[in-house]
């Protein structure tokens, strides 16, 4: 299970953080789009902390990744290059990269893992400029693509999770799923 604490869930980001650990998520991702570099800084430091027996990623900001020692960095389609990430984090730290193509996904090889959707269709982003649904044909066919693992994400709910699993997928990515739940811990532990 592959969290995502978004700022813009409407609920302190650190009590998503948490919530999300004690469901038993592998991975969360701070991904703080609205807040200036101190904040995001001072809130980054903190889930770190919090963090202990998940991974901790920061979504896009390769710069505050090396200043928290996060574990992982995940970098969209229009934020650094691969290269210029690596450049800055250094060689242990995880990058992975959101693709939607095959195109994206051949040029992504490089990177630890890629994140892969959206799957089914999704509010997490309003505004941004996302494909259709690949659906869980177009993700069987992005897992046998791929040679490093795949994160699936958009519009995953724990109805839908097991089929994504069976699909092949490393991981299973949310952010409204886990975010607006009325419990973010079970929501995790349901997606599990």
């Amino acid at each position: 299970m592959y969290a995502i604490a978004d700022g813009s869930a409407g609920r302190p980001v650190l009590d998503l953080v948490g919530a999300f650990v004690r469901g038993g998520a592998a991975v969360v991702q701070l991904r703080l789009k609205d807040v200036g570099t101190g904040e995001f800084i001072r809130l980054a430091r903190a889930a770190r902390g919090i963090c202990r027996g998940s991974l901790f990623f920061i979504n896009d900001r390769a710069d505050i990744a090396k200043l928290v020692e996060a574990d992982g960095l995940h970098l969209g389609q229009d934020d650094l290059s691969l290269a210029e990430a690596r450049e800055i984090v250094g060689p242990h730290t995880l990058i992975g990269i959101s693709t939607h193509s095959n195109d994206e996904i051949d040029r992504a090889q490089a990177a630890d893992y890629i994140g892969f959707g959206p799957i089914f269709a999704t509010q997490s982003k309003p505004g941004a400029n996302l494909p259709p649904p690949h659906g869980i044909d177009g993700l069987r066919k992005a897992v046998q693509r791929s040679k490093v693992p795949v994160v699936a994400i958009g519009g995953i709910t724990a109805r839908t999770a097991a089929e994504v699993y069976a699909a092949g997928a490393h991981c299973v990515a949310a952010i409204a799923e886990l975010c607006k739940a009325p419990d973010p811990e079970a929501a995790v532990r349901s997606l599990r």
